[in-house]
C-alpha cells in the first residue's frame, strides 16, 4: 500500500513526533495532557486510514512492543529522578502506602462492579480485568506535574512509579493463578520477589562497574540493550522484571549510598556520573518518542462505537466514582487538608492498555467491552485537566513559586558541581531577576 511506503512512513513518523513536541507546549500552557491530544490525533489518523482503504489491525503487534519498551523507559526515567535520602524516607513511605492501598482498594471495588455488570465474569477474572484500570499512569503523570511545587511533584513521581510496579506485579500474580503450571502461590510469589531483588542488585553493580571502564563513545544504547535483555529474560523466567529496571535506576542515581566501604574503591565516580547524566538524557528522549508513538497507535486501534454502549457508560462512570472516592479518603487520611490538585491527578494510560492486551487467552471474557478502558482513560485525563486548571487559577502565584524553587535547586546543583565562581555568580544573578 502506498501509504506505508518507506518514505511515507518516515514522513508520517517525523510529523507525529513534531506534533507531539507542539502538544507538550500546549499541555504546559493549558494543562491539557499531551497524551489526550495524541490519542485524538490517533483517532483522526484512524479515519484517514479508513478513507484510503487501510486496516488499523496491522498496528496491534506494534502497540504491544511499543508499550513494553515505553514502560521500561518510563520506569527507568522515573527511577533516575528518585533520590534516596534520609529526609526523603517519610515522603517515599507515604507515597508507597497510598499507592498500595489505593491500588488494592480500587481493584477490589472495580472487580465488584465488573463482576456484577459484565456477563459471564467470575470474581477471579474480574480482579484480573480490574487491575489495569486501577494503576496510575506515570507516562501521563510525570510530564504533567512539572509545574507543581517540588514536594507535590516528588509525591506524584513516587506514587505513580510505585503504582506501576505494584500493579504489574499484582496483574501477573493474578494471571499466574489462572494457570496451575505457573501458579506458585503467595509464598512462591514473595520468594520470586526476593530472588528478583537480589538479581537486580547484582546486575546493577556489575553493569555500572563494567560500563565505567568502556572507553567507546557509543555505549548508552548498548546499556539500554542490556537492560531490555535483562527485562525480557526476567519475564521468560517469570521474575518481576520491572523491579530490575527500577533498582538499576535507583542504584545509578544514588551511587554514594550503594557504593560504600570497599565498594567505593572500585567506583570511578566521575565516569559513573557521566554515564548517569547521559543515560538520563537519552532515557527521557527515548521515553518521549515511544510514548508518542504508543498513544497515537492506540488512538488508531480503538473502536469509538463502543463508547455509545449504555453498559460501557454505566460501568465506566461507577469505576470513575470509585477511583476518586477512594483517592479522596486516602489523601484526607495521609495528607489532611492539602489534597489539591493531588486528588484529581489519577490518570490511567499506557500500562492500562498494555496489561489489557496481556490478559491470557483462557481469561478473556467476550462480554467485556474495550470501550471501558477508553472511557476511563479519557475520563481520568479530563478530570486531571480540570483539576490542574482549577488549581492554577486558585493559586496564581504557585507557578512562579515553583519556578523559583526549581531555579534555587539548579543553583545548588551547579555550585556543587563546578569550581567556576563567575558562572555561579551569573546563575545567582539570573535567578534573582526571575524572583523579582
Amino acid at each position: 500500500m502506498e501509504i506505508f511506503s518507506s518514505y511515507n512512513v518516515i514522513i508520517e513518523i517525523s510529523l507525529i513526533i513534531i506534533l507531539s513536541f507542539i502538544f507538550n507546549g500546549i499541555a504546559k500552557k493549558t494543562n491539557v495532557p499531551a497524551v489526550l491530544l495524541l490519542i485524538i490525533l490517533g483517532i483522526i489518523l484512524q479515519y484517514a486510514l479508513k478513507a484510503f482503504g487501510g486496516d488499523s489491525t496491522v498496528f496491534f503487534p506494534m502497540l504491544e512492543v511499543l508499550g513494553i519498551v515505553g514502560l521500561i523507559m518510563i520506569v527507568l526515567e522515573a527511577a533516575l529522578e528518585l533520590e534516596l535520602k534520609r529526609d526523603k524516607l517519610m515522603p517515599i513511605l507515604k507515597a508507597l502506602t497510598i499507592a498500595l492501598i489505593g491500588l488494592v482498594t480500587s481493584t477490589f471495588i472495580a472487580a465488584i462492579i465488573l463482576q456484577s455488570l459484565v456477563d459471564c465474569m467470575t470474581m477471579q477474572s474480574a480482579w484480573l480485568y480490574a487491575t489495569p484500570l486501577s494503576i496510575l499512569s506515570s507516562a501521563i503523570i510525570i510530564p504533567s506535574v512539572s509545574s507543581l511545587s517540588v514536594t507535590k511533584k516528588e509525591f506524584h513521581i513516587y506514587e505513580s512509579t510505585f503504582s506501576d510496579i505494584l500493579g504489574i506485579m499484582l496483574f501477573y500474580f493474578l494471571a499466574g493463578r489462572l494457570n496451575p503450571a505457573e501458579d506458585a502461590g503467595v509464598g512462591g510469589f514473595f520468594l520470586n520477589l526476593i530472588i528478583t531483588i537480589i538479581i537486580s542488585l547484582i546486575a546493577s553493580y556489575a553493569i555500572i562497574l563494567i560500563f565505567q571502564k568502556i572507553k567507546s563513545q557509543v555505549k548508552l544504547f548498548l546499556l539500554i540493550a542490556v537492560l531490555l535483555l535483562l527485562y525480557a529474560l526476567g519475564k521468560k523466567m517469570h521474575l518481576s522484571s520491572l523491579i530490575i529496571i527500577l533498582i538499576f535506576g535507583l542504584v545509578i542515581a544514588n551511587m554514594k549510598l550503594f557504593f560504600r566501604g570497599k565498594l567505593r574503591e572500585y567506583l570511578n565516580i566521575e565516569k559513573a556520573k557521566l554515564i548517569y547524566h547521559d543515560l538520563h538524557v537519552i532515557t527521557a528522549e527515548t521515553a518521549f518518542v515511544i510514548r508518542t508513538l504508543f498513544f497515537v497507535v492506540f488512538g488508531i486501534t480503538i473502536v469509538l462505537s463502543s463508547l455509545l454502549n449504555l453498559q460501557v457508560t454505566l460501568i465506566s462512570l461507577l469505576i470513575l466514582i470509585s477511583i476518586y472516592g477512594i483517592r479522596y479518603g486516602l489523601l484526607r487520611i495521609f495528607m489532611r487538608k492539602d489534597i489539591t490538585p493531588q486528588l484529581f491527578i489519577a490518570p490511567r494510560g499506557l500500562i492500562t492498555v498494555l496489561l489489557f492486551y496481556a490478559i491470557p487467552t483462557e481469561a478473556i471474557i467476550e462480554g467485556f467491552e474495550p470501550g471501558i478502558l477508553l472511557f476511563v482513560i479519557i475520563g481520568t485525563s479530563l478530570v486531571m485537566t480540570a483539576g490542574m486548571i482549577r488549581d492554577k487559577r486558585k493559586s496564581p502565584f504557585k507557578q512562579s513559586i515553583s519556578e523559583t524553587e526549581t531555579a534555587s535547586e539548579e543553583t545548588e546543583y551547579f555550585i556543587n558541581n563546578t569550581t567556576d565562581l563567575s558562572k555561579i555568580d551569573d546563575l545567582n544573578t539570573s535567578n534573582e531577576h526571575e524572583i523579582e
